[in-house]
């Protein structure tokens, strides 16, 4: 697939995206609460969902819902052939909705298979600034742009006055096929890997965008709330020349890199916002996404740092011995430049948790020289773990599962090499420095550790480059013997120092980042 041609895709100028939240509440009431609810968090409409409500008697239940309404209205009465809850008869469906309009709602969402029908029952009827929605959902798979480009005729030939398209993403850059698609619609592919089709509607001049009332009133798969859509992605601030930045990673929903980045680039009114981007195949995406102005720049974690160096057009000279790389940024020409400055944040966190150390001596150069550093994981983080320890003229040791790759790092750096089994009992000396690279410990399996704690006696630091959690059970083991700690966030916080430089050719707001890591540990 060619890359991606966003400057040709948003005719719409400075028309904002509306964000609307769903509604539903099983009763009228909590339905009630609900529409102040979102009016109080800043959406611009909201979607009741008839179909939730448990008892529903139409026409006085219509009439309080939109009569009460704070914000306008759409009203949906979902079929359960449509991915809805309604199990009932169709007229009498449908007859629900032409008494919404009637009774004031600004919107009706009606689905594709009888949008012909309904919209010639009504077009006598039909109030001046009312307006149909016709929607078509596809809760297996994203159709090719040609098919989606049909489907948007064939619902604009009901006579509709917007045209929605939900779809399903197996991949990220199915968001691509959503993103070409004529306006005014509304476009949205579900799942995480769909996440950027709904935070970036305003770029591609999208209708409208759903935002949840809270994490547990998610109406569609991949749906985030309001309340991150506005304060951690700054929706509103998005424009259809919005730079558009992003971690790379397989997971990737738990990197707190967004809130960093995305109050980074408000802080000093850059027009650019950062997410989450989970992706399958990096090269795919790089193809895919291929424009300046998106994927301006990228992080790049677990398990992407190793492969996405075949996609890069530059990569620097320390990266390259490293072997593995953590941040891409793309030239205004659109080449791919990286840069790994993972071994940079770690290894100045360790060094300064080394000099911090009680009756520790003032010494010429780094802390770790001579020290013998032993480093869990031979993965990306791994690499620039060692690399930056070598050095600093450290003696390394790589433990990995697999012990050929513990091998090929080890030898790479003038190491040692043995499998993870074997860390438990080894201690040639006191004073050792541990390094965590691999994921165990990660949330969710919080209660697990690399290495046992009575192993850790022979430690004077370690570090642990997860961090979430923060606090892992290998680092409140090692507090626990009276080693000294380094948390994760020092490495993140410090290595987007970094990035950040890379990415803007602007000084990181190092304060701005220490306190938001801070609020949200």
């Amino acid at each position: 697939m060619e890359g991606l041609p966003l400057e040709s895709l948003n005719s719409v100028g400075n028309c904002p995206t509306l964000v609307c939240t769903p509604i539903l509440g099983t009763t009228v009431a909590q339905m009630l609460i609900q529409m102040r609810r979102a009016n109080e968090i800043g959406a611009d409409m909201v979607e009741i969902r008839l179909d939730y409500l448990r008892t529903f008697n139409p026409t006085p239940h219509l009439q309080t819902l939109i009569s009460q309404s704070p914000l306008p209205t759409i009203v949906t009465y979902r079929p359960t052939w449509e991915g809805g809850k309604y199990e009932g008869d169709e007229t009498k469906r449908q007859d629900v909705l032409r008494l919404a309009m009637e009774l004031g709602a600004d919107y009706i969402d009606v689905e594709l298979q009888v949008a012909d029908d309904f919209n010639r029952s009504i077009c006598e009827k039909k109030p001046h600034n009312f307006k149909v929605i016709v929607s078509s959902h596809n809760f297996h798979n994203t159709p090719s742009a040609e098919a989606i480009g049909n489907l948007v005729a064939r619902i604009q030939a009901t006579g509709c006055d917007i045209a929605k398209i939900v779809t399903t993403a197996s991949d990220i850059t199915d968001c691509a096929h959503i993103f070409q698609i004529m306006i005014p619609t509304i476009g949205i592919v579900m799942g995480e890997r769909g996440l950027i089709s709904r935070l970036l509607s305003p770029k591609f001049g999208g209708y409208l965008t759903y935002g949840a009332l809270e994490e547990d009133a998610i109406s569609a798969p991949g749906q985030i709330t309001v309340k991150n859509m506005l304060e951690l992605y700054n929706f509103r601030l998005i424009k259809a020349d919005t730079k558009v930045y992003g971690i790379i990673g397989k997971p990737v929903g738990h990197s707190k890199s967004p809130l960093l980045f995305n109050a980074a680039f408000k802080s000093v009114g850059l027009n650019s916002v950062y997410m989450h981007f989970l992706v399958d195949d990096v090269e795919k995406f790089f193809n895919t996404y291929s424009s300046p102005d998106f994927a301006s720049g990228c992080s790049c974690t677990i398990p992407h740092k190793e492969v996405a160096l075949k996609c890069m057009d530059e990569v620097d000279p320390i990266a390259k011995k490293i072997g593995a790389i953590n941040n891409i940024v793309r030239r205004p020409d659109g080449k791919l430049i990286a840069f790994n400055t993972d071994y940079i944040g770690a290894i100045t966190a360790i060094e300064d948790g080394l000099r911090g150390l009680d009756g520790a001596v003032p010494v010429v150069g780094s802390p770790l020289s001579g020290k013998m550093f032993v480093v869990l994981g031979a993965g990306g983080a791994g690499k620039s773990l060692a690399y930056g320890a070598a050095q600093k003229g450290a003696r390394v040791v790589v433990a990995n599962r697999t012990f050929e790759r513990a091998k090929e790092l080890a030898e790479k750096v003038g190491g040692k090499a043995m499998t993870l089994s074997e860390v438990e009992s080894f201690h040639p000396e006191e004073g050792m420095v541990l390094a965590n690279t691999t994921s165990v410990g990660m949330k969710p399996n919080i209660d697990q550790t690399p290495i046992p704690k009575h192993a850790l006696v022979h430690y004077c630091l370690v570090f642990d480059a997860i961090y979430t959690p923060k606090d892992t059970k290998l680092l409140r083991d090692a507090k626990e013997t009276g080693a000294a700690i380094v948390y994760g966030t020092e490495m993140l916080i410090r290595q987007g120092f970094e990035q950040y430089k890379n990415f803007t050719a602007l000084p990181a707001p190092e304060d701005l980042f220490r306190q938001l890591m801070e609020k949200h540990a």
